[in-house]
């Protein structure tokens, strides 16, 4: 561990040219101390390590000193294809993206490491969504070295339909983050009474996997099946699936806006591929996916006196019944207070 560590120090040095203690120890992961240590210990070994001193200050190689071995290990070259998202390799066993992204840029020529510098330090990829906590994944390792072996694996899963806890044997396809959130792909291994016909390749929420064991015997991968193209076709049905109704309102321009904020991603984006030009009022109809008239209810609430039901006959009654009963407390309450 640590001969890795002094080499992605004096990778990092070849690389930036220049750099703090505190810098080092951010992009290393250990104490300042850690790295005066292993700064000493490179210096011992004959590398030419200067300390500028000053507010400008840090350690660099002096008279253009260069490393060769920049090879990458077998865990690093599986790492590659995830660098641009270091904390989900890490999740996902494979934590060598740094070392493998310092030994292709120490092998770039100048003008090409300064570039792809450059990009690293303006533009950074965050994958979870916004106001989340991070689901609990601790099978999320196992899975993916099942993935990786083709081992089939054994689960205990927690699903919201009755049973809810039920043991599945499966072979695991492949992983995917989406928002912040891991599933796996996988195919049972016998047919699932809730799905007759042939075992097709399904989706499992990996927090929700409960045991796991992964069995000896391997599985071979279905013939041209393309997990990218799989993904895409699943989070279409889901939600076609998912929003099964219609619901036909009225937005104010102020409404249509807001729409785009307040409503889920599926119902916004009707909201505005779907408007009609604007009346002389400058109010628009728009067509709505909905899960439910009692989903629609909630959301359409949220863009407050800025939209207006229209159709189904249910959700509009329901939705005046509800602006009738705050009315009406609110009403009540302002004469209690005077």
């Amino acid at each position: 561990m640590r001969a890795s560590r002094l080499l992605s120090l004096l990778l990092l040095l070849q690389t930036r040219e220049r750099m703090t203690a505190r810098e080092l120890a951010t992009e290393l992961e250990v104490s300042i101390r850690t790295i005066y240590r292993d700064v000493e210990s490179l210096s011992a070994a004959g590398v030419p390590i200067y300390a500028d001193r000053g507010p400008d200050g840090g350690y660099r190689l002096l008279g253009g000193y260069r490393t060769r071995l920049t090879g990458l290990t077998e865990a690093e070259a599986a790492s590659l294809p995830l660098s641009g998202i270091p904390g989900p390799a890490t999740q996902l066993g494979l934590g060598d993206v740094l070392a493998a992204e310092l030994k292709l840029l120490a092998a770039l020529p100048p003008a090409l490491r300064t570039r792809a510098t450059r990009i690293r330090e303006r533009f950074h990829l965050d994958a979870p969504g916004w106001f989340r906590t991070p689901d609990q994944v601790p099978h999320l390792h196992a899975i993916a070295d099942a993935v990786w072996n083709q081992h089939r694996i054994q689960v205990r899963y927690h699903r919201w339909k009755h049973p809810q806890h039920v043991t599945r044997t499966l072979d695991p396809l492949g992983v995917v983050l989406k928002a912040g959130t891991w599933y796996l792909i996988a195919r049972p291994t016998h047919p699932d009474p809730d799905h007759p016909g042939p075992p097709e390749p399904r989706t499992y929420r990996i927090s929700r996997v409960l045991t796991l064991h992964t069995l000896t015997e391997h599985f071979d991968r279905p013939g041209g099946f393309d997990l990218a193209a799989h993904w895409t076709a699943y989070t279409q049905r889901f939600e076609a699936d998912s929003y099964p109704g219609q619901a036909t309102i009225r937005l104010s321009p102020n409404g249509l806006a807001r729409a785009a904020i307040l409503l889920p991603p599926v119902m916004a984006r009707a909201a505005r591929t779907t408007a009609t030009a604007p009346g002389p009022d400058g109010w628009v109809q728009a067509t709505l996916p909905i899960e439910s008239v009692r989903h629609a209810h909630v959301e359409i609430l949220k863009l407050g006196a800025d939209a207006e039901a229209l159709d189904p006959p249910e959700l509009r009654d329901m939705i005046t019944e509800t602006v009738r009963a705050l009315a009406t407390r609110y009403a009540s309450k302002a004469s209690h207070l005077r």
